[in-house]
């Protein structure tokens, strides 16, 4: 057969049920390929939404999705979203075109060495030069991509490999089990707990992507032990639970960090380089278990004094079987930072002033929300309002990125969160200057026909910049600008803008996009005057003290 029907018959052999992205001249093979298999092709408007789309895919299912370029300036397009999967861990596959290689007419008209443009940001980056070869390097793309630490793969099938003839066949899908933890570090991680006076358990970004939330649990309930988490280690466990003293949302200074400065033993499970921990080592100080997939990557805020290295959920189990309730332990300090720590956040809840303060937004949220409902984050000032002050019930609610951190992701995600939860309802939260980096996939949703909410915190201006510069001293320059009328914009693309007069008019919309069919779009004021009183607040001038 044709080696692009070979290629395609592989990705079926992967479960590849999507592939987004746009195609070219150099895929008009593998376009035909697709034309008659199983999987279905979603064409977007610019190749960063599908790469961004593919990578949310990823995050959801364990499953790498699947993005789609022509050569040169298609492929380049997909570098920003390689670098969000890659440092965000979530498996994806990208597939770029190339003009022929065996024989060539035009020169170097739209090459660009994209292989090895692509190798310091995937785990993986391979051109196919002969059609033989395409089984194998599927399979290996896709074993790379999933395995711990998961992440991104870039193949590259040249437009005449493409269309040559193979009698390759394909190879079986094997998956592998992850190695368990040594029995030796689980005896010495149970030791240590045990002799803590004031442990504090940390949740990353690695364990978020795994089932641990059965034995994380099952381990606070036994022992009692407080837990915390960073950004991306959200609604691992129910974030109700009066255990759970709060969110690590900024890097110092923050309010959870009078509790950590207390703490001596860290338990710190999943804890991903991405993330640099919220809490800073110092030789002689606390002491940090690191519970993950793989070592620890020594520096010099970061050098545990214990690995526990093993599959997550076994090493928690393992250590929960055989631990007694830590009797040394003194937990008085921690629910005192936790009372305080929850009635700062809880402080503007109920402020009805108008633009819309962050908290107030995240408040009407949360309650017109269920524990499964998603709610997607671009990147702005508003994140960590998020992080701090929205309570996630289930894992992947909040879909937010504090690895690579780029605007312009919101919407696709959201995209994403939709198409594969029906039945969920799906917010996407953006600041103005995001969404407008990727506001054309608007017709792409509308071609979906998706149902999702889209909010726009409208404040003319990269917000968390201009934070940035009056917190540093600097003079107010070259941050503001103008914004299309969001409502007309979002009706342009056959989606239904809003624009709310007050908080009252704002609960109103939402509760009524949120039931109605079609993409809606809101345009909302926003106010972060209050962001510099608030956010500079040190809880070390309440809690810490007592």
């Amino acid at each position: 057969m044709k080696s692009s029907d070979l290629f395609v018959k592989a990705l079926e052999n992967e479960g590849v049920k999507y592939i987004y992205g746009i195609p070219g001249e150099e895929n008009l093979d593998l376009l035909n390929s697709l034309k008659d298999s199983t999987i279905e092709l979603i064409i977007t408007r610019h190749e960063q939404a599908a790469g961004f789309m593919a990578a949310t895919y990823g995050r959801l299912t364990g499953h790498p999705g699947v993005c789609l370029s022509t050569l040169g300036p298609g492929a380049t397009n997909f570098v920003t979203a390689a670098a969000y999967a890659q440092l965000g861990a979530m498996p994806m596959m990208m597939i770029g075109g190339q003009k022929p290689i065996r024989k060539s007419k035009q020169g170097r008209f739209q090459i660009v060495d994209v292989v090895n443009l692509m190798r310091p940001i995937t785990k993986f980056s391979e051109q196919i030069v002969d059609g033989n070869n395409v089984p194998s390097t599927i399979r290996e793309a896709f074993r790379l991509a999933i395995e711990e630490r998961p992440g991104a793969v870039y193949i590259e099938l040249p437009e005449d490999i493409a269309d040559e003839q193979t009698d390759a066949s394909l190879f079986d899908v094997v998956g592998h089990q992850r190695p368990l933890a040594d029995a030796n570090a689980v005896s010495q991680a149970v030791q240590m707990i045990q002799e803590a006076k004031m442990p504090l358990l940390l949740i990353g970004a690695g364990a978020n992507r795994k089932a641990t939330r059965q034995a994380l649990t099952e381990f606070i309930d036994k022992t009692g032990i407080y837990f915390f988490n960073t950004q991306m280690g959200k609604g691992v466990i129910d974030e109700r639970h009066p255990k759970f003293l709060g969110t690590a949302a900024l890097s110092a200074n923050d309010f959870l960090h009078c509790a950590i400065d207390r703490a001596d033993l860290i338990i710190n499970i999943g804890h991903d380089v991405i993330e640099k921990p919220p809490f800073f080592m110092e030789k002689g100080g606390k002491k940090v278990i690191h519970i993950n997939f793989f070592p620890a990557r020594i520096d010099d805020v970061y050098f545990p004094q214990l690995n526990v290295v093993g599959d997550i959920s076994h090493s928690i189990e393992a250590i929960t079987e055989t631990i007694n309730i830590p009797q040394s332990a003194d937990y008085s300090y921690y629910e005192t930072v936790r009372e305080e720590v929850n009635s700062h956040l809880t402080k503007y809840f109920e402020d009805d002033r108008f633009p819309m303060l962050p908290q107030r937004l995240v408040s009407i949220l949360r309650s017109e929300l269920d524990a499964e409902d998603i709610i997607t984050l671009d990147n702005g000032i508003y994140k960590i309002w998020f992080a701090r002050n929205y309570k996630c019930y289930s894992p992947n609610t909040l879909l937010l990125d504090n690895a690579l951190a780029t605007m312009g992701a919101g919407l696709p995600s959201a995209m994403i969160a939709k198409q594969l939860n029906p039945d969920k309802k799906v917010i996407s939260v953006n600041g103005d200057g995001g969404f407008m980096m990727n506001s054309q996939e608007l017709e792409t949703a509308v071609r979906m026909g998706l149902n999702l909410v889209v909010i726009i915190l409208n404040d003319n201006a990269y917000g968390m910049i201009k934070w940035k510069q009056e917190d540093m001293g600097f003079d107010n320059f070259g941050l503001d600008y103008g914004n299309p009328d969001f409502v007309a914009y979002a009706n342009s693309f056959g989606a239904h803008g809003h624009r709310p007069e007050n908080v009252d008019d704002f609960k109103r919309i939402l509760q009524h996009t949120l039931n109605a069919p079609g993409v809606h779009v809101i345009d909302l004021p926003i106010d972060y005057s209050l962001n510099h009183s608030i956010l500079n607040v040190m809880l070390k001038e309440s809690a810490c003290k007592i």
